[in-house]
């Protein structure tokens, strides 16, 4: 019994050993990057991001109206069972061409502070169409919560 323990023993330190000296060969192979030998340096602080004012979205025409005109509220609700807000949309797209729309709704509490959101999208609407889309904020929120239409952008595709 001493003498399979002690053959077990030898064994094992065997392969440690073995182990040991492949890593050390493996890691010689590998061709690192010298170290830099720069000093370190604090993080630096970036310029304010600008916008671009060829990215921004065109001002309305009179005769593609505000994006804003398009979107409406209309129903603003709280599941009675998990407590979880949900928001419906209609939208009519009054633009002249087919559009496809991003939407966010900001969910707030009865002092105004923004307690859930969401977002949903709304893909080739045609001219004068509608469509009614409904909007879940994640978490429950407090009884009295109300809804807020943010970020609206209509992006024509189409014509």
């Amino acid at each position: 019994m001493t003498l399979a323990v002690g053959g077990g023993l030898v064994v094992a330190g065997a392969v440690v050993a073995l182990v040991y000296s492949a890593m050390n060969s493996v890691e010689d192979s590998i061709a690192l990057p010298p170290r830099s030998e720069a000093p370190y340096s604090e993080p630096y602080e970036e310029e304010p991001y600008e916008e671009d004012p060829a990215e921004t979205a065109p001002e309305p025409t009179a005769t593609e109206p505000d994006v804003k005109k398009d979107v409406t509220i209309t129903a603003c609700t709280r599941d009675p069972q998990i407590g979880w807000q949900s928001a419906k949309v209609k939208v009519v797209n009054g633009s002249s061409t087919t559009a496809s729309y991003h939407i966010g709704v900001e969910f707030l509490d009865k002092d105004g502070t923004k307690v859930a959101d969401g977002v949903t999208g709304v893909l080739d609407l045609g001219p004068g169409k509608s469509v009614v889309e409904e909007i879940h904020g994640l978490g429950e929120v407090p009884q009295g919560t109300t809804c807020r239409l943010v970020d609206l952008t209509r992006m024509p595709t189409g014509d």
